[in-house]
């Protein structure tokens, strides 16, 4: 059972009525920073007492976490973080987004309008400041952008089945939770910047290949990074 050190424990979580959203995020930097290691039973009560909480907020946040795929309950033994993606499965989900998010990024550039621009614009104004730490704290605004620069091109393209499916992979965090380090970020955001101005442009030959063009190049560093990790 996965105990958090103690200066992850008083210092992330002043004695106070805390939301359940900072006990959600509190346990969720716990775990994409492997404080809380992959396949480890999460103990509620031991949970609730290094973060100074009551179990309450702290079942939300469980809860909230297994939608999200980071955390499993089992039938009488209580919850445990998943495992990391294998290759296999990182393989798996990369095809499913490559069949769907270059055809989402060409229609995006046939709908494109001037409200879409400006939310495309501003999205990328948000995600210009790259981290070099690897820890969550400091990366996780970047994974905040990456989720929701691909839900806006999924969003442009006017199909809502398809943004749904995509949002269901949680694909942004299980793949910055497998590996982040200085450089991937900032190759990730000039990549986003490559589909931005295509799609703006109204150019969806161009929105398709930057996309498609992304998602191998993402594929690529993290297989790379992890066989040798």
């Amino acid at each position: 059972m996965t105990s958090v050190p103690a200066d992850r424990a008083s210092v992330r979580l002043p004695q106070r009525n805390v939301l359940s959203d900072d006990v959600y995020e509190s346990v969720k930097a716990l775990i994409m920073d492997h404080i809380v290691e992959p396949g480890a039973r999460m103990s509620i009560d031991g949970l609730a007492r290094d973060l100074q909480v009551s179990p309450t907020p702290l079942r939300e946040a469980l809860a909230r976490l297994e939608s999200d795929g980071l955390v499993v309950k089992q039938p009488l033994r209580g919850y445990r973080a998943t495992p990391l993606l294998t290759t296999q499965e990182l393989t798996a989900l990369y095809d499913f987004r490559l069949l769907i998010e270059p055809w989402a990024a060409a229609h995006a550039a046939e709908r494109v309008n001037d409200a879409g621009v400006a939310a495309l614009e501003a999205e990328m104004d948000s995600g210009a400041d790259v981290p070099e730490s690897g820890e969550y704290d400091t990366f996780k605004s970047l994974t905040m952008h990456d989720s929701r620069f691909h839900d806006l091109v999924a969003q442009l393209s006017g199909n809502e089945p398809l943004r749904l499916a995509l949002e269901r992979t949680h694909c942004h965090l299980h793949t910055f939770r497998l590996y982040y380090s200085s450089g991937i970020g900032s190759q990730a955001v000039a990549e986003h910047r490559a589909v931005v101005k295509a799609i703006v442009g109204g150019r969806p030959e161009a929105a398709e290949k930057a996309m498609r063009r992304h998602l191998e190049k993402a594929l690529r560093r993290l297989v790379v990074a992890t066989s040798t990790d």
